[in-house]
């Protein structure tokens, strides 16, 4: 898996920079290309020149070097997965507050592929409750974090904070860099963001769905090598680069849409806010203001969700359960009734998980199965998902 792969390596100034440079030779011998970026605080612990020698490529310290080929921008542009190790407090810090004030932190700011962070440091620096936050807001964000060691540190002293075991840290980019590949020969098709069914030319019932959610979900297959169908409703957002998209505004649209982009893909996952009922007649004009109550009679609209389970042969399918109460109860019905593989449940009460924010997701499968997907940022629950439909798709196999 680390054969041919292009690792961007990121070092950071403790003590424990020495050893990536025994991580740097293991990389380049296992057949990977290693790009280097030091900080100007590792440059006291190692020289640039040895990470060049090692990987026969150069090693960079600073904005200014090769500025004319911007290297914070191509670096990880060209690089499949970024590695920072040892990852300092301070790194960790700038990170999570996206201060980007050297050529190592605006690289990683600017990447937009997996980073696996390996910290090391004094036991009471990664004890604070500082670092500590820090790391969880990385995590909530993506980053694979490989844990540090218990063990004898540079001042004598024995605790958690030595760099993890060479080992540990190839196993988390192994992991991250399967992940960047999974779906490669498969298709996914993905509906997202509302509908809207117009009464008149300027009103119309629809929700407060975003689309944000579903435009995640593309963008991450589309980073696993999953050639993406993306039937995107009404929304501000902008799709992802890389994706086929198809534009709907209506229930009826998204259905035919849905019936000639999705049917037969590998995956299919449903996250569009679908309304259940259309005005029964549309004015050609705009309907004028009266003293009188407006009564619009609604019809049903048909249910694309449904078809597509009746009709899914070996496609996987997911659907969203978007429920302000008995939330578990009501998405295993809806699993059960529309014959689904699994449905990705989460509490809408007060219009939570709409828009751009945080969401929390629980994905059920089957009578009894369920895997929390906790609470993050979109683009986060968007790997976790996929990490967990590829799962349920092997265990089907």
């Amino acid at each position: 898996m680390i054969a041919g792969a292009r690792i961007f390596l990121g070092v950071s100034g403790g003590i424990a920079a020495y050893k990536a440079a025994a991580l740097t030779s293991t990389l380049v011998q296992r057949g990977a290309v290693v790009d280097v970026v030091l900080t100007a605080e590792a440059e006291r612990f190692v020289g640039a020149l040895t990470f060049s020698s090692l990987t026969a490529r150069p090693a960079y310290a600073s904005l200014w070097d090769a500025p004319e080929r911007i290297p914070h921008i191509r670096l990880v542009r060209e690089a499949a997965v970024a590695l920072v190790a040892p990852a300092t407090a301070n790194l960790i810090a700038k990170l999570a507050h996206g201060i980007a004030d050297d050529l190592l932190t605006t690289a990683l700011l600017a990447a937009r592929i997996p980073i696996v962070l390996a910290p090391a440091m004094n036991d009471a620096m990664y004890a604070h409750p500082a670092t500590q936050s820090n790391l969880a807001a990385l995590r909530t964000r993506g980053y694979q974090i490989v844990e540090p060691e218990r063990g004898y540190l540079a001042e004598g002293e024995s605790g958690v904070g030595r760099l993890a075991a060479e080992e540990r840290i190839l196993e988390s980019l192994i992991a991250a860099l399967a992940r960047r590949r999974s779906l490669a020969g498969k298709r996914v098709a993905i509906t997202a963001g509302p509908t809207r069914e117009a009464f008149d030319p300027v009103r119309f019932v629809s929700n407060a769905s975003t689309g944000a959610m579903g435009i995640a979900l593309a963008r991450e297959a589309a980073r696993r090598g999953a050639s993406v169908s993306l039937l995107l409703g009404p929304t501000l957002l902008e799709a992802p680069a890389g994706v086929t998209v198809t534009r709907f505004e209506t229930a009826q649209q998204l259905y035919d849409a849905a019936m000639l982009q999705a049917a037969g893909a590998d995956v299919i996952v449903a996250t569009a806010a679908v309304s259940d009922w259309r005005p029964e007649r549309y004015s050609a004009s705009k309907t004028k203001k009266s003293d009188e109550d407006l009564m619009v009679r609604m019809v049903r609209n048909p249910d694309v969700l449904a078809v597509l389970g009746e009709r899914k042969g070996s496609s996987f399918i997911v659907g969203f359960a978007a429920e302000t109460d008995d939330h578990e109860r009501n998405a295993r019905e809806k699993l059960t009734r529309k014959h689904l593989d699994a449905i990705a449940v989460n509490d809408v009460s007060n219009e939570r998980g709409f828009g751009t924010g945080d969401n929390a997701l629980t994905l059920l499968w089957g009578s009894d199965g369920r895997r929390e997907l906790g609470q993050a940022g979109k683009d986060v629950l968007a790997a976790r998902l996929l990490d967990a439909i590829e799962d349920l798709m092997k265990a089907k196999r």
